[in-house]
């Protein structure tokens, strides 16, 4: 696999040989990829996907498209933030009822609309499907019954309509994709006006030392997780290589600019270890 990436460098691999390779990594890790999460980052990744989705702010009715989200992580959190969403909603409409009777109380709160998300759907696409395997199994395990759907597709040729979803959403994945500028494109298409991009990706760390840190983990010390837990050492050194080469804040944020959209800016999490990049289509 490091052979890959150098010649990927170098300019001598096709982008479908590209792709393959890329496809098989993930395919590799797919199965151990949600406790491999948990090791490499010490579970710090779940409070960076609960910021993104407190950032998000989705109301109920919301349209989420969540790319390269095969194992559900964001579409979870998504589903989770809207029903309690709900909840407020329907007790704020009870508190100013005061004057109701009790059992006109019980019949507003037990309203079937109660344990719905009126409206609101995460569509859940990923390339991959050994990863949207994993997603699904997660889904019957966490007991999801609505609101969620599942599709297998290249972030660079999604397979939607021109202005179907309110938000897009990546995390973790655009720093994979053969040509950002074309998933960037994509996410501009898919989207209504108005609607807004988040990317969740690793960036560039803006504290010397813990730099200096941070790059002695991941070359070190990830491989050897992959190794231990996964069985897989060169997928995780992929996976360390390929943070490093991805652009740092300031460009990346001149990237989504360039694909349209207004409003730009982004939020260093963990002294910039992660950023979440925000865009709206106007």
């Amino acid at each position: 696999m490091g052979v890959a990436v150098h010649i990927k460098r170098m300019g001598f691999l096709k982008q479908s040989d590209y792709k393959a390779i890329l496809y098989r990594v993930f395919e590799s890790v797919a199965q151990k990829y949600d406790i491999m999460n948990d090791s490499m980052s010490l579970g710090i990744h779940r409070l960076w996907k609960d910021w993104l989705i407190r950032h998000m702010n989705p109301t109920p009715g919301t349209q989420l498209l969540d790319v390269a989200g095969g194992t559900g992580d964001i579409a979870f959190r998504f589903i989770n933030y809207i029903r309690a969403q709900r909840e407020k909603m329907i007790r704020s409409q009870i508190k100013s009822q005061q004057n109701l009777s009790w059992s006109e109380i019980s019949k507003s709160y037990s309203h079937d609309q109660l344990g719905s998300l009126m409206g609101s759907q995460a569509v859940i696409c990923d390339i991959n499907k050994e990863m949207l395997k994993v997603g699904k199994e997660k889904l019957l395990q966490m007991g999801y019954s609505e609101g969620l759907s599942w599709v297998a597709g290249d972030a660079e040729e999604l397979p939607f309509a021109d202005g179907k979803f309110d938000v897009y959403t990546i995390a973790f994945g655009i720093r994979n994709v053969t040509h950002i500028e074309k998933a960037l494109e994509e996410a501009y298409r898919v989207l209504k006006p108005g609607g807004r991009f988040l990317c969740l990706e690793f960036s560039q760390v803006n504290n010397p030392l813990l730099a200096r840190i941070y790059d002695l983990y991941s070359f070190q010390v990830i491989p050897v997780l992959g190794e231990v837990i996964a069985g897989d050492w060169k997928s995780y050194q992929y996976l360390v290589e390929s943070i490093r080469r991805f652009p740092p804040q300031e460009e990346f944020k001149e990237m989504i600019e360039d694909a349209g959209f207004f409003k730009v800016n982004y939020h260093n999490l963990t002294s910039g270890v992660v950023a979440v990049h925000s865009g709206f289509k106007l």
